[in-house]
Parts: C-alpha cells; structure tokens; sequence
C-alpha cells in the first residue's frame, strides 16, 4: 500500500497485537484499518518496539496540505479532529472508516485523550456554538412541555386515575 502523504510504500507493523501500516522510509505516517486506532488511542495500550519507535518520531503535519486520497478507495479522506483528543486533526475515510495519522499524531492523541467527562464537556461545547442544534433543544423542550402538559390533562381518562382510590 502507497502512503496517502507522500506516496511512499508503507510496511505493516505491529503495535503489540494490532498490526498497522507505516511510512518508514518516508514522512512517517501511519495507517489504521477499521477500529485499529480505537485499540491503541490511549497511554498503555499497545506494546512493541515498533509501537516504542512511531511514538518517538517528531510531529510532523502540514496543514496546508491537499486533501488525501485513501490509500484502499482512492476518495479523498475527510480531516476532522479525532473524537477523543481535541489536539489532533485526522484524515479518516467515510468509505473504509480508516484512518491516516501523520508523524507524532499517535503520542499527542495518546498524551490528549480525554476523559468520558471531559469529552461529554468538549461536544456540549461545540454543540453550543452551532444555532440549528439550540433551535432543536428548545423545539425539543417544547415538544416535552406540550407532552407533559397532555398527560396531566388526559390524566382521567385513564382506568387507573380511577381504581387509585379503591
């Protein structure tokens, strides 16, 4: 498989029982088929020299770089910062779910991962910034009131309001 940075050829490796793809004679990307990097995103996870190696190369990301093309689908990759480290931006293919890191992107989203409470905190964050999703808080608030509001109503409609008392 050719490197999506550099188009190099990658070699497989393995990181301690998950094997990956890295650029060893070029830009030292590395290449996470389907699920591989949700086993090796946080500190002590993994194992290998291999692994020890990747984790020492200096980062290395160039931002205005092109979109990547994926290495298996060959369409373009979509950059986006990875869901459990604020500090990163990967390129993830919506075809395959693979992912490219670039050199040193593994040890940032390692030294970065966030905690439960800290992602939930982070996405309440971003979603407060965008106006369509508080439209559809408060419309949903709405919808919830409105619902209440009917039940409490239609209370007695119901064969239980009236066998409570017996």
């Amino acid at each position: 498989m050719k490197c999506p940075a550099c188009q190099k050829v990658m070699t497989e490796q393995d990181f301690g029982g998950v094997k990956v793809d890295v650029c060893k004679d070029g830009c030292k990307g590395i290449w996470f088929d389907w699920l591989e990097l949700r086993k090796l995103d946080e500190k002590n996870e993994g194992l290998g020299n291999a692994l020890k190696e990747a984790l020492n190369y200096p980062r290395v990301n160039d931002e205005n770089r092109s979109r990547i093309k994926c290495p298996k689908c060959n369409i373009p990759m979509h950059t986006h910062k990875y869901e459990s480290s604020k500090e990163v931006n990967v390129d993830e293919c919506y075809k395959c779910a693979g992912f490219f890191l670039d050199s040193g992107e593994l040890k940032v989203i390692r030294d970065a991962f966030m905690s439960e409470e800290e992602c939930e905190a982070y996405t309440s964050k971003l979603l407060a910034g965008i106006p369509e999703w508080q439209e559809a808080q408060k419309d949903l608030d709405k919808q919830k009131a409105r619902a209440d509001a009917i039940r409490r109503y239609t209370r007695f409609l119901r064969i239980s309001y009236y066998l409570k008392g017996k």
